[in-house]
Formats: C-alpha cells, sequence, structure tokens
C-alpha cells in the first residue's frame, strides 16, 4: 500500500469515526460554525437540453464545511433532490472540492438504511472511478448515464463511512417531469439513514 492510499484510508477511518459525534451534536442543537450553512441552491449547476433530452449536472463534494465537508453541492442527508425526466441522458461532472479527504459518487436504490460501503450502482454507468478509494482533494471525474427507469434514488459517496456519515442527496428519474430540476428536500427523521 502506498503512502498516499494509507493516508486515504486512514482520514477515510476518521471520517466514519467521527460522524456519531457529529450527529450527536446535531442532535442536541449545536450549532454549525458560521461557514457550514447550507448553501441555496445554484441554478448554475444544472443545464439542460429539452430537445436532445439530456441534462448536465456539477457534483460538488465537500462543497462547505457542513457535516464536516460530507456533503454535495452544500447539502447532506438527503437536503438536495436532482429530478430527471425518465429517458434522458445524463452526465455528471464530479469534483472533490474537500480539501482533505477522498470523496466518489455512485447511484444507489433510493432506501435507507444507507449501505455503510456502497459499490453496486443501481443504473449502469451511474458512478465514478474508484468509488471505494474516492478522488483525491482537487480530483474530477464525469458519470455518463441514462435515466431510463423511475424511480427514487441516492447518490452517495462510496468511500466507506462517508455515506452513513450523511454524504448523500437525492436522485429522482419522474415519468411526470418535462424538465430537470433542482429543489430542497426535508431529511429523513428515521435515524437510521446516518
Amino acid at each position: 500500500m502506498t503512502g498516499r492510499v494509507a493516508l486515504a484510508v486512514v482520514a477515510s477511518m476518521a471520517a466514519a469515526a467521527c460522524a456519531p459525534a457529529v450527529r450527536a451534536q446535531q442532535q442536541a442543537g449545536a450549532q454549525q460554525p458560521a461557514g457550514a450553512q447550507q448553501p441555496a441552491i445554484d441554478s448554475s449547476w444544472l443545464s439542460s437540453d429539452a430537445a436532445a433530452k439530456s441534462a448536465k449536472f456539477q457534483l460538488i463534494a465537500g462543497l462547505t464545511t457542513l457535516n464536516g465537508a460530507l456533503n454535495f453541492n452544500g447539502f447532506d442527508d438527503g437536503g438536495l433532490e436532482l429530478v430527471i425526466p425518465v429517458g434522458w441522458k445524463v452526465e455528471m461532472d464530479f469534483v472533490n472540492h474537500d480539501g482533505m479527504l477522498p470523496h466518489s459518487a455512485l447511484v444507489v436504490a433510493g432506501t435507507l438504511p444507507i449501505d455503510p460501503a456502497p459499490t453496486q450502482p443501481a443504473i449502469p454507468r451511474a458512478y465514478t472511478v474508484r468509488v471505494a478509494e474516492g478522488i483525491p482533494p482537487g480530483g474530477k471525474d464525469m458519470m455518463k448515464f441514462t435515466a431510463d427507469s423511475a424511480g427514487s434514488y441516492f447518490i452517495v459517496c462510496g468511500v466507506p463511512g462517508h455515506a452513513v456519515a450523511g454524504m448523500w442527496i437525492r436522485l429522482r428519474v419522474s415519468k411526470t417531469a418535462t424538465k430537470p430540476k433542482m429543489e430542497a428536500t426535508p431529511k429523513p427523521t428515521d435515524e437510521r439513514g446516518r
């Protein structure tokens, strides 16, 4: 094992170990640092071409310090939902903005509890490289897939422990949507989602 891989494994284990403490602070009403507030949804994250039935989404790991930077686009615990019409082609441009930890992304079935070490995508080709190891800070990748099956999914970080610590957002492939959109969604009340 190289030094970088060993460091990534140790950092991932530390993040997973800290997740229960972060959750306990949140449940006790502890305030997040001023820079850790959930951002407003940025419309520049999503673009689409109705004629081509294609959508492009910028997926940013560790955008803010919310949840110890275990977030996508500044949202954790399913607080953001991406809605895509069924049959549309999707391109997700992934970037790891977290300055310390490796992260990845994959689309899994939208059910709780979250798998602590997810590895199998629910939609073919809907995952980044190095799902379990993660992409290092500043790294990028692209997922291209077709949203063929209507249903509810989660976009999760595949690094062990990150998804159960809250690093996931929602993806809904909709039969009724006519264009892609993003929505803020309530966090689950079922703590098994963490």
